[in-house]
């Protein structure tokens, strides 16, 4: 099966850079929404649709701590950028590739 829609996925849920800074403060550790709100200077509403957005692609998951079912705990999930990672991976390769076939082209004319 192909990672292609997971990435897809992926790229479009990164290419806000509110949900970018949302992902790098949850790779320090989990967080509620009040915080990143805080931490991202942004009102509950739109931090609620930048985590809808978040959820959806598959970046981030919610829990509920015991204590407390109304708070909402959000971490990242590592799936769906080991799939982004991989196709970089693999676009590097080719174009590592293709540019040492474009300098030994233009070495062997030179």
């Amino acid at each position: 099966m192909s990672a292609q829609p997971q990435i897809d996925r992926t790229l479009a849920a990164l290419a806000d850079p509110h949900r970018r800074r949302a992902v790098d403060l949850l790779s320090q550790q989990p967080r509620s929404a009040g915080e990143l709100a805080r931490e991202l200077d942004l009102t509950p509403p739109a931090m609620s649709r930048h985590l809808k957005t978040l959820r959806a692609s598959g970046l981030v998951e919610q829990t509920h701590p015991a204590f407390d079912a109304r708070v909402r705990i959000y971490a990242l999930r590592r799936e769906p950028m080991v799939h982004l990672l991989r196709w970089l991976e693999e676009s590097e390769r080719l174009w590592s590739e293709q540019l040492a076939a474009f300098k030994a082209h233009v070495e062997r004319d030179a």
